[in-house]
């Protein structure tokens, strides 16, 4: 077993084992302190295949579990949604003494994070995430929200997790462009600070997947423990995010998060090179691993509709908005830029 520590505000564990999902109760217990009531999120699609098993493993170490299933997709990580969950847990009367746990990917961790954070002002939640980019992102961390019409996340709150286990067998039923998704946030971190990482990926990402997983996370771990509430360091995390939020919201959701990120990482870096600051083979060198894992690195949207889609995103301050910009693979950089500039900007990463 991989065993990860997070030292934020709250300290939690990482835990990353094929077949987890079979010791749930017993991490869930010694992370808890005591059984007690869990309400357990989970989706349409993750429910049948792994919602018993956890349930049964929850029951026989004393926990008193009460599901909630949700329709699978980025249209539930709502403001509606986030109310149903809230009316049911208080209709169920789940206290301060119990907790929420998520089962599923990032829509699921998200939605049940945020319902955490400001049920009762904040009760204990666990992630079990079952999506590869859950894993080694958004399960990690402690960032919680839901979307708004305007935007994605733009309604949330810091709020850690009390433990997170990782079984790398549920990435097994994922299908390939679900799969593909996580690989896009898997080579953003090797982008950022880790050349060496990068080198490693071309060794193929599901080959080596618990090592791939382990990487990521403490590379992560490591932002948090340094910028938990995203001030400074943390925000390169968002490398492709920008652009990548705006191309969700001009799909209007239909292009996935992982590909939209894809995208917005090919546009910042041929950006970088126009402008002379990136080399031209690290970007040739960003497209073959993104392809190779099954990704696309164009966009039909034109660069003042994803400029316009980008006004709302959270790392815009005033008339300025910082962007994450690769300075080579393993070397990016926050690069505020003002906001008139930035169709500018984006017409430059989309003309190489």
């Amino acid at each position: 077993m991989k065993r990860i520590k997070v030292n934020a505000s709250c300290a939690y564990n990482i835990l990353i084992e094929n077949n987890l999902l079979d010791s749930v109760g017993k991490y869930c217990r010694e992370a808890l302190g005591s059984p007690c009531r869990l309400c357990v999120v989970t989706d349409d699609n993750v429910s049948p295949l792994y919602l018993s098993r956890v349930t049964d493993s929850l029951s026989a170490h004393g926990f008193d579990t009460i599901p909630f299933v949700i329709p699978h997709g980025e249209a539930s990580k709502s403001t509606e949604t986030l109310v149903s969950l809230l009316e049911f847990m208080a209709e169920h009367r789940i206290t301060r003494s119990d907790a929420v746990v998520a089962l599923g990917g990032g829509v699921v961790g998200d939605l049940s994070g945020f319902a955490s954070a400001v049920y009762l002002r904040g009760i204990s939640f666990i992630q079990i995430p079952t999506t590869l980019l859950a894993a080694v992102d958004s399960s990690v961390g402690g960032k919680t929200a839901v979307d708004l019409r305007a935007g994605k996340n733009l309604a949330g709150a810091f709020h850690q997790p009390a433990l997170v286990l990782c079984d790398p067998l549920t990435l097994d039923t994922l299908t390939s462009e679900i799969f593909s998704d996580g690989c896009a946030e898997v080579i953003k971190y090797a982008v950022i600070n880790d050349r060496e990482f990068f080198e490693f990926l071309k060794g193929g990402i599901r080959e080596n997947i618990e090592e791939v997983i382990a990487r990521c996370v403490e590379n992560k771990a490591r932002v948090v423990e340094g910028d938990e509430f995203d001030r400074g360091s943390r925000q390169l995390l968002n490398l492709g995010h920008t652009v990548g939020h705006a191309i969700e919201l001009c799909s209007h959701l239909s292009i996935s998060h992982g590909s939209a990120v894809a995208m917005g990482m090919v546009i910042v870096m041929r950006a970088a090179v126009s402008l002379g600051i990136c080399p031209e083979k690290d970007l040739s060198m960003l497209l073959d691993m993104l392809r190779a894992e099954g990704l696309p690195t164009d966009c039909s949207f034109t660069s003042k509709e994803l400029a316009d889609a980008a006004l709302t995103d959270k790392k815009r301050m005033g008339d300025t908005i910082s962007l994450v910009v690769p300075f080579g693979i393993g070397d990016s950089r926050l690069y505020p830029i003002p906001v008139e500039d930035l169709v500018d900007f984006m017409e430059k990463g989309m003309s190489i």
